[in-house]
């Protein structure tokens, strides 16, 4: 089995006498979908800010392709191919969606720093941003104001700027929420597809997403990861079905 391309040892990080994350240990693989569950509180969200470096450990080891990363701020993190979507929009509004990639590419290229519409007819992030609004579906929403676009299109523009970033392992925070059911069956078939060229790890509660895109799961409860495993493992896991499916044992 080749090596992990994230890797997580014994994560801890306490707020006072709250254990946000007890001892964590996660593993995300070339070409999987790794879905982190758990319910409200039980510090999900924490583990994502410590693993892209929003917030510091206690202690604990984190590792990016063999490399460890613990002393690298988010910018650092992201720039050796860590991306993320957030669980919150982060879009410029006023921009076209075209633009929101560029000026993602710049960040990504570490070209120069150029108001984004000044730079509009460079080819070298014109044409990258054509290509991955096209790989999530929005080829033709390209010049569409990011304000105007509907919610799952917003995603998929996220989805399409944190690739710009050339990563090699991309965490999605909640990707699915807001959304209806055809919303959330067009992000399914799309995060289907993205596996291939990019690991995913993905923080969700729409379990029948979480169930038809899942290689592993691993469920978090109280700060503590309590189980990991394939889903038909997790499913008929009696602990999980106590803390978190709401079925019992």
């Amino acid at each position: 089995m080749s090596a992990p391309v994230l890797e997580v040892e014994g994560l801890c990080k306490s707020f006072g006498a709250l254990k946000a994350s007890d001892a964590i240990d996660l593993e995300l693989r070339a070409g999987e979908i790794h879905a982190l569950i758990g319910p409200n509180g039980a510090g999900k969200s924490t583990l994502v800010k410590l693993i892209t470096g929003e917030i510091a450990p206690d202690s604990g080891r984190i590792r990016l392709c063999g490399r460890p990363i613990d002393a690298l701020d988010a910018a650092g993190r992201a720039r050796l191919g860590l991306a993320r979507s957030f669980q919150v929009s982060q879009l410029v509004g006023d921009f076209t969606a075209r633009e929101n990639v560029m000026l993602a590419l710049q960040g990504a290229t570490r070209t120069s720093w150029r108001f984004v519409r000044a730079a509009a007819r460079d080819a070298s992030l014109r044409d990258p941003a054509a290509a991955h609004l096209a790989e999530v579906g929005l080829g033709e929403r390209a010049e569409v104001r990011a304000d105007t676009l509907s919610h799952g299109e917003r995603r998929r523009l996220e989805i399409a700027m944190a690739l710009a970033l050339r990563p090699v392992a991309l965490l999605l925070d909640e990707p699915m929420a807001g959304s209806g059911p055809e919303g959330a069956r067009a992000l399914t078939a799309l995060l289907g597809h993205l596996r291939r060229s990019v690991p995913i790890l993905l923080i969700e509660h729409d379990m029948d997403a979480v169930f038809a895109l899942a290689d592993r799961i691993s469920v978090l409860v109280y700060g503590h990861i309590i189980a990991t495993g394939p889903v038909a493992e997790i499913r008929a896991n009696a602990e999980v079905r106590r803390s978190y499916l709401g079925e019992g044992a």
